[in-house]
Parts: C-alpha cells; structure tokens; sequence
C-alpha cells in the first residue's frame, strides 16, 4: 500500500461545489464523505429513507472499492438521519448492508444540506489491497 495520499471523486455536483472527495485514502485508511441517496446523474432522489440509505451505500462501496476496501472493512459509520422516524428503516439497511461485521455506530437527527435527502451517510475503512 502507498502512504501517499490518494482523491477518489464519484462525479457528485456537491464535489465540485463544496472542493471535497468522495473518498480520500490515507496509508491503510479510507475515509469517505458524508454520502446522500442521491441519484448524481439525473439528481433524483428515492422516495423512502430505505431507497436512499440503498443508493448512498451503493456509492460508498463503488468508493471503498476504488480504494483497494470493502463494506465489510468498515470500522466507523456516522449517519445523518433528518427525521427520527426514518431511524429504523436506515439501521435496517445498514445491518443488512454491513453484515456481522458491526463496525462502531453514530446516528444524529440533524437537518441536511441538501434538500431532498432523508439520510446521509460517512465512512471509515481499512484497506484491504
């Protein structure tokens, strides 16, 4: 593994707009951004925190896996939830998504930046390649 730093980009208008990685790798960490269930190319969202919790994980993992990682080689998730509510549906997903690898867990009831988003979701991965 190279200790240089490395950018991953996932074509996100926010990228561009707020100077920001998708992912930035670091020795053996990956860190991603905070992640909505957006749709990048047409800017669509799901219309359930479940289908967006889905599709920021989908980015994610394109993400972890550009850098040489994995959902299951999460270790830290933080999530962003704007309505309690919608709490069950995304921790649903997220226990299907990671599996048993139980990686330690912050979720905060928050507004969001963008409007539209019911969920968004960070990272932190070791890599694996």
């Amino acid at each position: 593994m190279s200790a240089a730093r490395q950018f991953i980009q996932s074509g996100s208008r926010w990228e561009e707009l707020a100077g920001y990685s998708r992912a930035v790798i670091d020795g053996e960490w990956v860190f991603v951004s905070g992640t909505i269930g957006q749709d990048f190319k047409s800017g669509a969202f799901p219309d359930t925190a479940e289908g967006q919790s889905e599709l920021a994980l989908d980015t994610i993992e394109r993400a972890l896996a550009q850098a040489g990682s994995g959902l299951a080689d999460v270790v830290r998730v933080r999530v962003y939830v704007p309505d309690r509510n919608d709490v069950i549906a995304v921790s649903q997903v997220l226990r299907r998504r990671l599996g048993a690898h139980r990686p330690a867990n912050t979720t905060v009831c928050s507004p969001l930046a963008v409007e539209g988003a019911k969920v968004e979701i960070e990272v932190t991965a070791r890599r694996t390649a």
